[in-house]
């Protein structure tokens, strides 16, 4: 996997959108990395990450790779401009990010941020590509092994907006995360109350506290409410249906176990079509962003007390403190 390019073509056409702007954050990690000359540390983070959890680690495409570089293998050269000492507090950071980001330990984070300085957060950001992008790869290689609508080396459909040249500079990586975040919306495979579930489930296992503050007013309005979301965290025993127990169980695979995700992926699969597997897949790794927050404690909710509802506008940007009348 290099700069994170998943073909979702022949499991949902309508998709390919979204999957070319995950291509383009993952260009623009790699990218930035390069600029800042970190380029070996970050190759060293992917491995880290992906080893958490026995998974293929990202590489950076031959777009970024100053000549000669990449022949060792990834990893081989970790250190970045501030020398190999401080590159141990990232590389730390980066695995308990991976492993359960709600548990970074304030020293953790503390000598992560003394080592980065400003460039804390734009290295944490770097830091989810390298851990998400390869669950998104292995959910959808799990999925596309139990579809008959083709392979993805030979994909249907429309092919999807062209990922701009990242490795030049033409999208800055927050730019380019914003960007997913906003496209996947916009899928339409699945009813707002199961989005609404997978986002809460998501945001409880990160411990977010933003995110488990918020309520979507769509959901809201399509009849869900605090009993329905109660019941997430004991989803196996509640009343919701087949479908949205297999997304939930699916959600906690993809933040969990992401490596072992066949079975999970078989019992969705069995459920759902395939475009809306493809749907949950995007709307975990959306929601997932939340991570980059919880790791440098800022998640702070907007209330301090009940929930605030929100809902996304024309461009899927949140809105937040509405009312639900």
């Amino acid at each position: 996997m290099s700069a994170g390019y998943v073909d979702v073509r022949h499991l949902a056409p309508g998709a390919a959108g979204a999957a070319g702007a995950l291509e383009v954050f993952g260009m623009a990690a790699w990218a930035e990395a390069a600029r800042s000359g970190r380029l070996g540390l970050m190759e060293a983070v992917a491995v880290a990450c992906a080893d958490q959890h026995g998974l293929r680690p990202m590489t950076p495409p031959g777009s970024v790779l100053p000549s000669g570089l990449g022949a060792s293998g990834p990893a081989a050269s970790p250190s970045g401009p501030d020398g190999p000492d401080g590159d141990s507090a990232v590389l730390a950071f980066a695995r308990q990010f991976s492993v359960d980001v709600a548990s970074l330990t304030a020293a953790q984070r503390s000598a992560f941020v003394d080592h980065l300085g400003g460039r804390a957060a734009t290295v944490t950001a770097q830091i989810f590509v390298m851990d998400f992008v390869p669950r998104v790869g292995a959910a959808i290689a799990a999925l596309s092994a139990l579809t008959t609508l083709g392979a993805p080396g030979a994909p249907e459909g429309p092919a999807g907006p062209v990922a701009p040249d990242a490795g030049s500079g033409e999208v800055p990586l927050w730019d380019a995360l914003t960007a997913f975040a906003r496209v996947v919306p916009g899928l339409g495979s699945l009813d707002p109350v199961t989005t609404e579930l997978i986002r809460l489930r998501g945001a409880r296992q990160h411990r977010c506290r933003l995110c488990t503050s918020l309520r979507s007013r769509p959901a809201l309005v399509a009849g869900a409410g605090e009993e329905v979301f109660d019941a997430i965290d004991d989803y196996e025993n509640s009343d919701f249906t087949p479908a949205r127990k297999a997304a939930l169980a699916f959600t906690d695979a993809m933040v969990w176990t992401p490596a072992r995700i066949d079975g999970p992926a078989a019992r969705l699969a069995g459920l759902l079509p395939p475009a809306a597997c493809v749907e949950v897949v995007f709307d975990i790794t959306r929601n997932a962003l939340n991570k980059i927050a919880v790791a440098l404690e800022a998640d702070a909710a907007h209330v301090a007390d009940g929930v605030e509802i929100y809902d996304l506008d024309a461009r899927g940007d949140p809105v937040y403190g509405l009312a639900l009348d």
